[in-house]
């Protein structure tokens, strides 16, 4: 039995919100599931998304496989770092406590960006929003060439 973790699409026409769940690849995408790890809401600005760490990793352990939007979405968690940091732990080549000091420090980056993105984001809104209206009135493309056409006569006399 093939195990993905996927999106399982949820909302009204035009409106979408998806749970994060792992399922059997056969099922249908909105379909029987085996367990919810979490949501997304692409609709919000920045999209919201929450998820499970641990039970992501235990599943991802297990060999699930996500699809190419989860998979974006675990590594936007760090859910693939933490995992890819695990698998060295398991080779030896250093402990878990320097595993979770490398994402400790890594989550903590992480936050400040996605914070600093935002407060862009929403100064560039607040910026747009109070900017006033103003709008050039551009001229008929008849009235330049009767404009050039004065100017001409002007010069003739």
């Amino acid at each position: 039995m093939a195990v993905k973790m996927r999106l399982q699409r949820h909302g009204s026409k035009k409106r979408p919100f998806y749970f994060i769940v792992i399922a059997d690849g056969r099922a249908p995408r909105d379909g029987k599931f085996i367990q919810k790890l979490g949501t997304y809401n692409p609709l919000t600005v920045p999209a919201t998304v929450q998820v499970d760490r641990q039970k992501a990793l235990d599943w991802l352990q297990k060999g699930a496989q996500p699809t190419d939007t989860v998979r974006r979405i675990l590594s936007f968690k760090g859910v693939l770092y933490l995992k890819h940091l695990l698998r060295g732990v398991s080779l030896g080549l250093f402990d878990e406590a320097t595993a979770m000091q490398k994402f400790t420090t890594w989550s903590v980056e992480h936050d400040a960006h996605i914070a600093k993105r935002q407060g862009a984001h929403r100064k560039a809104r607040m910026e747009k929003r109070n900017q006033p209206v103003v709008r050039k009135v551009e001229a008929a493309p008849g009235a330049d060439i009767a404009a050039a056409a004065a100017e001409e006569t002007k010069t003739e006399e």
